[in-house]
C-alpha cells in the first residue's frame, strides 16, 4: 500500500527527532501527519527530502492556521507543510505550533526552493516571519497595507479606508 511508505518515513523521522516529535497520525484524507517542535522543522524537512524510501522531493504547500478562538489548542499559530514524492506517489504532512507574540520560525528555503513564495504568502497573510528567508516581503498585498488579513482578529473591513498610490 502506498501510504505505508509515508507512514514509515514519518516514523523514521520520529525516531531521529525523539522528544521533538509527537505521534504519527493518519488523517481523514489519508495523508499521515507528524507534529514536531518548531526548532526541528528544517532538520525534519531535510530528513524527509533525503530519506531514500520516502523521497519527498516536493514541498507542495506551506500554510498557517490561526487558532485565536481556541485557546485550549495551545499556541496561536500552526504552520503546516505538505510534502509529496513525485516519483513514488505518496504524501506526508508536518505541523508545528508557534506563539502569538513575535511569531517566527526558521525558513525552509534552504531545503525546498518552493518555500520561497509559500513563506512570503504566509508572511503577507498572517504576519509570521521566516528567519533566514532570502526575500521576505509582501507578495499579495501592497507594501503599505496595514495588518495581516487572514488573522482572526483582523477587522472584516480593514483598519480604515484603502489608499493605494500608483507605483512608478
Amino acid at each position: 500500500m502506498i501510504m505505508d511508505v509515508a507512514d514509515k518515513s514519518l516514523n523514521d523521522l520520529k525516531s531521529v527527532l525523539g522528544k521533538d516529535a509527537g505521534e504519527v497520525k493518519p488523517a481523514l484524507d489519508d495523508i499521515p501527519t507528524l507534529e514536531i517542535e518548531p526548532m526541528a522543522v528544517v532538520k525534519a524537512l531535510r530528513f524527509l527530502r533525503d530519506h531514500k524510501e520516502g523521497d519527498f522531493d516536493l514541498l507542495t504547500d506551506l500554510t498557517a492556521v490561526d487558532w485565536l478562538d481556541y485557546p485550549e489548542s495551545g499556541e496561536r499559530f500552526e504552520i503546516v507543510y505538505l510534502l509529496c514524492s513525485t516519483g513514488k506517489n505518496h504524501r506526508a504532512r508536518l505541523k508545528t505550533r508557534i506563539p502569538d507574540l513575535d511569531p517566527r520560525i526558521e525558513s525552509a528555503t534552504s531545503v525546498y526552493r518552493t518555500a520561497n513564495w509559500l513563506e512570503r504568502e504566509v508572511y503577507d497573510m498572517f504576519g509570521i516571519k521566516f528567519d533566514g528567508h532570502p526575500d521576505l516581503r509582501r507578495i499579495l498585498m501592497w507594501e503599505g497595507f496595514e495588518g495581516y488579513p487572514l488573522r482572526k482578529d483582523f477587522p472584516t473591513r480593514g483598519y480604515g479606508p484603502v489608499e493605494r498610490t500608483p507605483e512608478t
